[in-house]
């Protein structure tokens, strides 16, 4: 079974970190990557190559969940391992986004503040005390960006933003539901419903940053030197791997999208019927949200060379489509139906 998002990424996406020694041994580079990469018996949540590039050897990573294996630690352990063969590091890169508390818990780490509070960071404070006044701000600096001429944010994260926007609507739906006597039977149920899409909704934001931040790997891998036929494997091996990160990201977005939809059927059937116009928008912006997830899927898998991968990644998007076209399907029939219901009172 595909590990779910939620475990991988929702709440720290793959951050593509490299590290550049002083040194041209690109030999050393690759003991290091193999002492700290999960996979050779190193750090859980961390991939790691050893490259040249540009005549400076580098150890190029990819953490797949800070929180359980932070920035710091890796960092660490890079220069720790570095030092055995007496070399140091001489500067480190970020390829893509960073999630804000990945530096929040670099920063208490290495200036011991163990008491820090997020609360306790200006922007923090400030966002909070000024959220209502730029709560428009948001999502017009997110069309700007997806607008603009370069790759990133593109289908993937306007798949998983579209998703959100479902998610948002399903809530809503589900708190006019509750406090009024005459859904009293199902206020538990509504309860639960509005709990889940606010979980769905926080996980399908994040997707979007998670998308950005795969694609942007991609790209930054298909840019590696391919000089040498050590070079060039070196890259397809990087390249793969972006590959298959960029794949599952919006497979999660589809399969998130497909929960959100399924939230959405339940707040149309037993929800205030003076909102079904929202559930049943929030059931075709979940169907768009998983059809777009779909063709970003389709276009990344189509790219990796893992015939099993790709197959299975392929089966359960089928799967969820299938499902989807069935659960849209049968919110549209309620809808119509309660809407007609409602136009006789």
């Amino acid at each position: 079974m595909r590990q779910s998002w939620t475990a991988i990424g929702a709440r720290s996406f793959l951050i593509a970190y490299n590290v550049y020694l002083n040194t041209v041994d690109v030999g050393i580079a690759k003991q290091i990557a193999r002492a700290v990469r999960h996979s050779s018996g190193g750090l859980r949540y961390v991939k790691a190559l050893g490259l040249l590039i540009e005549g400076q050897a580098q150890v190029s990573m990819n953490l797949t969940d800070y929180r359980k294996t932070p920035v710091h630690r890796v960092v660490e352990m890079v220069r720790r391992e570095a030092a055995q063969y007496g070399v140091s590091v001489q500067r480190s890169e970020l390829v893509g986004l960073i999630p804000q508390a990945a530096l929040t818990d670099a920063a208490q780490w290495y200036l011991q503040l163990n008491e820090m509070q997020e609360s306790q960071i200006l922007e923090n404070r400030l966002a909070v005390s000024g959220q209502q006044q730029t709560a428009g701000e948001v999502p017009n600096a997110f069309l700007d960006s997806l607008a603009a001429g370069t790759p990133t944010p593109g289908g993937g994260a306007a798949a998983a933003h579209t998703g959100a926007l479902a998610a948002a609507l399903v809530g809503m739906v589900a708190r006019l539901s509750l406090g009024k006597k005459r859904y009293a039977d199902v206020a538990s149920e509504m309860q639960a419903v509005s709990t889940a899409a606010d979980k769905l909704r926080a996980d399908l934001m994040a997707s979007i940053a998670a998308d950005i931040a795969a694609f942007d790997a991609v790209m930054c891998a298909h840019k590696l030197p391919h000089d040498s036929p050590a070079d060039t494997a070196a890259r397809d091996v990087a390249v793969g791997r972006a590959l298959h990160e960029a794949t599952l990201v919006p497979l999660h977005v589809a399969d998130a999208a497909a929960h959100v939809l399924a939230l959405a059927a339940n707040v149309a059937e037993k929800g205030n019927p003076n909102a079904i116009s929202d559930a049943g928008s929030a059931a075709h912006l979940a169907l768009a949200a998983l059809c777009s997830a779909a063709l970003n899927v389709r276009v990344n898998a189509a790219a990796v060379q893992n015939v099993v991968a790709r197959q299975r990644w392929l089966e359960e998007m089928t799967t969820l489509e299938n499902g989807a076209a069935e659960a849209a399907e049968a919110v549209r029939y309620t809808v119509q139906k309660r809407m007609a219901l409602n136009s006789q009172h």
